[in-house]
């Protein structure tokens, strides 16, 4: 899953990408309002955590730009203004939710996987392909009854082509959506990752059927054979 945070405090915003990092999520960060909104009308997210206060562009405008342009990712508005004008304002402005500063990381992680588990997204169901499934609930595995143990990358890519089953997804595809946004990945790296996604989906289960297929030319796709 893809995130966005708009933060104009360094630390904070670092801070929260590492979280958010280490809980299997990909994220993109900008530390003003107006690459905020350039990342966020441009690129494709499962959920944006938007600061209230915010130099370019603030984040009201930002959420209402947004919806006016018919982009309905979900979005989180932290914010240090806890009166009720505020938050109604913030509301109607189309955020889907919002936190007061200071606020704990564990509720921060429990705003997002809720509104991606809401009807307009699809991002909490589990994801399967013939007996390979994947919980994003859990962030567990399993094949024919198996775990199947993967690195936070691994998981991201896997995840990534379970959402898009029987596609072919070009190795450009995969850079932007399963790294962040500033990351250096040559092409060649993304056939490192297929290479070991397959030792630990496809190759222990032989003679089941590859669910990992490349397309010489194209990119690569998982398919029920």
């Amino acid at each position: 899953m893809k995130l966005l945070i708009v933060e104009d405090d360094l630390r904070i915003a670092a801070s929260l990408k590492k979280g958010l990092q280490q809980d299997r999520y990909t994220v993109d960060m900008a530390t003003d309002g107006t690459s905020g909104y350039d990342l966020a009308s441009t690129e494709t997210y499962d959920a944006i955590v938007l600061d209230y206060m915010l130099p370019g562009m603030d984040g009201l405008h930002i959420c209402q730009s947004l919806r006016k342009a018919h982009i309905y990712t979900p979005i989180i508005m932290l914010t240090a203004k806890n009166n009720t004008s505020d938050i109604t304002a913030t509301l109607d402005a189309g955020a889907d939710d919002y936190l007061t500063k200071p606020f704990s990381f564990e509720e921060l992680l429990a705003r997002i996987r809720a509104v991606t588990r809401r009807p307009t997204s699809q991002v909490a169901k589990a994801l399967k392909v013939a007996d390979l499934t994947l919980d994003p609930q859990t962030f567990s595995v399993v094949r024919s009854k198996t775990d199947v143990h993967l690195t936070h990358k691994e998981y991201s890519l896997l995840e990534y082509l379970m959402r898009h089953q029987g596609v072919v997804m070009t190795k450009d595809q995969i850079i932007k959506n399963v790294w962040d946004f500033d990351a250096d990945i040559l092409p060649n790296t993304i056939e490192v990752y297929m290479r070991k996604l397959r030792e630990k989906i496809d190759i222990p289960f032989a003679p089941s059927p590859a669910l990992i297929q490349t397309v010489r030319g194209f990119g690569y796709k998982i398919i029920e054979n």
